[in-house]
């Protein structure tokens, strides 16, 4: 099982479905959703408590319209649109993070020469592979506890 110094990495972002309200005024009957929708499935509209059936009380023409069949009736954020869809993202780590591969995958690189500062932390265990150098002028901390080993 992998060990994680604070929270584990996020393989990819999924925010829950939202909510979106609006109040009825008896007249209206476009309303602009504050997300992008592929179609009238992908959103359950609720007036007064009462579920709309998407097949004939409302449609979603470009989107992000919501358009019903008639006006619904007055009240303050009597409306509730809930959005079914998750939205996802990708996660990409610094440039820094990912490590250099060759062949496939099968090697792994890294550089030769540290040219920064660096402190390997007393909580900390190091590894590089190969002999490196540490550039001139550079320093290269372990803290007591700490761990550097060269493979």
């Amino acid at each position: 099982m992998p060990s994680y110094q604070g929270n584990a990495p996020a393989i990819a972002y999924i925010s829950t479905p939202a909510v979106q309200q609006f109040s009825g005024n008896g007249s209206t009957t476009t309303f602009t959703l504050n997300r992008t929708v592929a179609d009238k499935q992908s959103v359950l509209v609720s007036v007064d408590g009462v579920v709309q059936d998407a097949a004939s009380a409302y449609t979603v023409p470009d989107g992000t319209t919501l358009t019903f069949t008639a006006a619904p009736s007055t009240g303050t954020n009597n409306i509730f649109v809930n959005f079914l869809d998750l939205t996802a993202g990708s996660v990409t780590p610094p440039a820094a993070n990912k490590g250099n591969f060759k062949g496939g995958g099968l090697f792994r690189t890294n550089a030769q020469s540290l040219t920064a500062d660096t402190t390997i932390l007393a909580t900390e265990n190091a590894n590089v592979t190969g002999p490196f150098t540490v550039a001139s002028g550079v320093t290269l901390t372990v803290e007591s506890g700490g761990t550097l080993v060269t493979l």
